[in-house]
């Protein structure tokens, strides 16, 4: 079977790779000017005649230099790099040590192989389905604002010079539309890496690439194009998601508590092997990096180096450092032990919470969603108890519940002096409910209903082409690292099984 799933990506491989062939030449960009044009004079004009014109620039090159503004267009490039920066090797590390040592380069992996396929994903057609022109034009219809069309397949029409491109469609008035095509990349990579965290230890890998596919394709690129297209249904209804709160953290915990459920828990060892993480240091080291780059995802998300920009930095530090400390303050109070792993899942709450408010919100607001988001998420990871379900890494708890709570406090603490794009004020500051609140109950609706039913549907798909989902017990007990990819982490004798190294 494994041979099998490896026979239709080749194919699906094959099939991207001839479309792009055979329509190469109609999708090729504007060829900038050539270098004899622009270097070699023609003859020189008799003294009293004026300079000839300088030619006229490509379709997709912009005729005045304002039009890119350089401190902008240099603070996207680094926040491009600091959400790369969150998944690897941030969520690799944070994930790897949470698990048992046998299986800490499959949990990498699946934190770098999301980056490769993902990208090739969004080059063939996933940014056209994320931010395309609405695949169904009548805005009348109610098929409208769903889902992009094919207008930026193979970056078609993705200016590397101009904010708008040839097709005319902005998303940021002051850096080159490839730019906010490679800023929204990194969301799509890490959203799909993050469902790796419930199922590590466990999934086999062909189908763990499988399923992220089709989840990128059917999920997190139809939810991005409804919330954060100029077109979308949801940003029409007036949802509020500055960074990611629904799109990126709710979708991937709900779908990661959805497949936990369907592939069943760990297996433990013959000799009774606990499931404890076998490197707090990794995890920690994982938070820090998360925590750093997460500027890039939240601050970047102003799209310009600006007040907006400002604003969304102090919001994010604040908060983080907020729900860290009270989480702490939790894990004392209850379990009397101040522990190193509950003030690095404070802090990763507090992140996913303050994503979708941090361009909406002043400093209070943000230690008050840092507070109420840290107390939620702490009782929340214990929910997957009731429900019998493995999420290994409580991507539910934190992820999802953190991004709902995130989402709602948004309509709450909502300020239209901080961002006139919010169109009110929130709920506790004397906005009206219907468009305060509403806007963002339907916006958690859609994000809940999509990822459960659409999870349980692809994770049909996926087995059925990869011939199922998980290692058989004796992979499992071998570790993934062997089984899946022929290495190994660490060269001790038993690491990992419950053994002491010789």
């Amino acid at each position: 079977m494994v041979r099998l799933s490896t026979y239709y990506l080749s194919a699906i491989l094959a099939l991207a790779i001839g479309a792009f062939t055979l329509f190469s030449p109609a999708l090729a960009q504007t060829p900038a000017p050539s270098a004899t044009s622009a270097t070699v004079p023609s003859a020189a004009p008799a003294a009293a005649t004026p300079a000839a014109a300088p030619a006229a620039a490509p379709a997709d090159r912009p005729n005045k230099p304002s039009d890119v503004n350089d401190g902008d267009n240099a603070w996207m490039l680094t926040s491009c790099a600091l959400v790369l920066l969150m998944t690897i090797p941030g969520l690799a590390l944070f994930y790897t040590g949470l698990v048992r040592s046998k299986n800490v380069l499959s949990v990498m992996m699946q934190s770098f192989i999301a980056s490769g396929l993902i990208t090739v994903q969004w080059f063939f057609f996933g940014y056209s389905l994320a931010f395309g022109h609405d695949a169904v034009s009548s805005t009348t219809s109610p098929l409208h604002g769903f889902i992009g069309n094919l207008d930026y397949a193979f970056l078609q029409h993705v200016s590397s010079f101009s904010p708008e491109g040839t097709q005319k469609l902005s998303y940021g008035n002051t850096v080159p539309h490839m730019v906010y095509c490679m800023f929204q990349l990194m969301f799509a990579i890490i959203t799909p890496a993050l469902i790796s965290g419930a199922i590590v230890e466990r999934m086999k890998f062909s189908a763990y690439c499988v399923f992220m596919l089709l989840w990128a394709t059917f999920i997190y690129d139809p939810l991005a194009h409804m919330v954060w297209s100029h077109d979308g249904w949801l940003n029409a209804h007036g949802a509020l998601d500055f960074a990611g709160g629904s799109v990126v953290h709710m979708s991937s915990g709900f779908s990661a508590l959805t497949l936990a459920l369907i592939l069943g828990r760990r297996k433990r060892s013959d000799g009774g092997e606990e499931l404890r993480p076998h490197n707090l240091p990794f995890t920690l080291v994982g938070v820090a990096l998360l925590w750093v780059g997460w500027f890039g995802f939240n601050s970047g998300s102003a799209i310009n180096a600006g007040q907006l920009a400002t604003s969304a930095w102090a919001n994010t530090h604040i908060a983080t450092a907020t729900a860290a400390v009270v989480w702490l303050l939790w894990d004392w109070f209850i379990y009397k032990k101040p522990t190193a792993l509950g003030f690095g899942s404070g802090a990763v709450a507090g992140l996913v919470a303050i994503t979708p408010a941090c361009g909406f919100v002043t400093p209070v607001g943000s230690v008050l969603i840092g507070t109420i988001v840290a107390s939620v998420c702490f009782f929340a990871i214990r929910l997957k108890n009731l429900v019998k379900a493995d999420d290994a890494l409580d991507v539910f708890g934190v992820h999802g519940i953190g991004g709902l709570t995130g989402c709602l406090c948004t309509g709450l603490f909502s300020v239209l002096y901080i961002n006139s794009a919010a169109g009110r004020n929130g709920l506790l500051f004397g906005g009206p409910f219907a468009k305060t609140m509403v806007p963002q109950l339907m916006d958690a609706g859609m994000t809940i209903i999509m990822a459960v039913v659409g999870t349980v549907i692809l994770a049909a798909i996926t087995k059925l082409i990869c011939g199922g989902l998980r290692t058989d017990d004796e992979e499992e007990e071998m570790g993934l690292d062997l089984t899946d990819h022929g290495e190994s982490g660490y060269l001790l004798e038993g690491a990992g099984t419950g053994m002491s190294p010789a």
